[in-house]
């Protein structure tokens, strides 16, 4: 089975859930047998140098890039004002991604051609006029959702208004667009749910983000130490400054006060100069660091306050197959059928932070019971291999439903 994948911005290094859960998944399909290359932008906010690529990154048959320079720009985004256009998905339409689509459609013959995420959908045009490949769209969220839910959180009204006005264009651009492709791959059953009262009627494969556990080693020694709280992501990503900057605060304040040794380590690329500044006693600030789960492994508490996204957090994921008392909220979890209390702890309000460090500390000894029940229940619900496996069992009966010539939409 061969399979073209494209996506917006270079699959590695795994520094974000997007990153992790395009590479897991193309590593273990070609662990399956399948014959998987890739064609990506690397943009100039993520752009990553091929060439540094480590020998261990072989799982592609072939590797297709297109520089693209999609920074947000001040006239753009002012006179998309007067568009109807979504300014989150035209900053993705490229003519050079275009013309090499084309190239590389005219020289081979796929399968499979795997939309990562809504921005590729621009391209399906172009697949249907040079392949006869199945489209499948691999919707990591429901994209306009994240959107809602900070325009919501926003207080600054011109801001609020103008957020309101760009997830409105794009939400309509996601709703036309919902039914091009043959199947939908939503990340999890939640966000399925929302495609079909959005109106998708063609078929789906729910695919959740996978991990290989032989990648990551558990270290539940931290326990042992004094209590402390990690927080990893990209802080260039909107969501991950939002709920940083509410739980710094908002959570942060009050808990050293009840817990002055308690102390918040903070990783990820691209902190804003502003948050840097905040200046809050107790929390350092690392930067990007060169491996998150050995960062992730210094700190018993993983927090993850988000107030906004959509679709999985992978980032909860490393932190529950590495052992830790991931702390996050509801919104958090979504897609992820942990417990409060079994698996992970889970809060939404400030007293809710505060009573959820106060177990930790009281209760210590449930910090290895929720590590290890963690780790079990990210091995047995999200294997790397089985999940790859059943999404090429579904491509499999979809390629046999088109030689018949009876394809029909597949529900499960």
């Amino acid at each position: 089975m061969k399979i073209l994948q494209l996506c917006k911005k270079f699959p590695f290094p795994l520094k974000d859930g997007e990153s992790i859960a395009i590479t897991n998944l193309s590593k273990a399909l070609n662990e399956l047998g399948c014959d998987v290359s890739l064609l990506c932008m690397n943009t100039v906010k993520h752009y990553f140098d091929i060439n540094q690529l480590p020998e261990d990154f072989n799982h592609y048959s072939s590797i297709h890039e297109v520089k693209l320079d999609n920074e947000l720009k001040v006239k753009d985004a002012f006179l998309n004002l007067f568009s109807n256009d979504s300014y989150h998905i035209s900053r993705f339409v490229s003519n050079d991604f275009e013309l090499a689509l084309k190239r590389i459609l005219r020289k081979n013959k796929f399968d499979i051609i795997q939309l990562e995420t809504l921005y590729l959908a621009p391209y399906v045009p172009i697949i249907r006029k040079y392949s006869d490949a199945i489209i499948s769209m691999r919707a990591h969220n429901v994209e306009h959702e994240i959107w809602e839910r900070i325009a919501g959180n926003t207080g600054f009204l011109p801001k609020k208004w103008y957020l309101k006005l760009l997830t409105e264009k794009l939400k309509k651009y996601e709703v036309q667009h919902l039914n091009d492709y043959d199947l939908l791959v939503p990340i999890t059953k939640r966000d399925l749910s929302k495609f079909r009262k959005m109106g998708y009627k063609n078929g789906v494969a729910v695919t959740p983000i996978g991990i290989d556990q032989e990648d990551y080693t558990p270290d539940f020694s931290s326990f042992n130490k004094e209590l402390s709280i990690s927080f990893i992501g990209s802080l260039d990503w909107m969501p991950n400054q939002e709920g940083l900057q509410w739980f710094l605060e908002n959570v942060w304040p009050v808990a050293i006060k009840r817990f002055p040794k308690l102390s918040l380590h903070v990783a990820g690329r691209n902190c804003p100069k502003w948050m840097l500044d905040m200046n809050v006693k107790n929390v350092r600030f690392h930067g990007e660091v060169p491996c998150a789960p050995t960062f992730i492994n210094q700190h018993p508490i993983m927090v993850v306050p988000l107030l906004s996204g959509s679709g999985m957090r992978a980032k909860i994921l490393e932190g529950m197959v590495l052992g830790k008392v991931v702390l996050t909220t509801s919104i958090g979890l979504e897609g992820i059928h942990a417990g409060h209390k079994k698996e992970v702890l889970v809060a939404d309000k400030v007293e809710e932070f505060i009573n959820a460090i106060k177990y930790c500390y009281s209760k210590k000894e449930n910090l290895y019971r929720i590590g290890h029940k963690a780790l079990e229940f990210v091995n047995k619900n999200y294997d790397n291999l089985q999940i790859a496996r059943n999404l090429a069992m579904t491509y499999k009966s979809y390629l046999e439903k088109e030689k018949t010539g009876s394809l029909q939409a597949i529900s499960k």
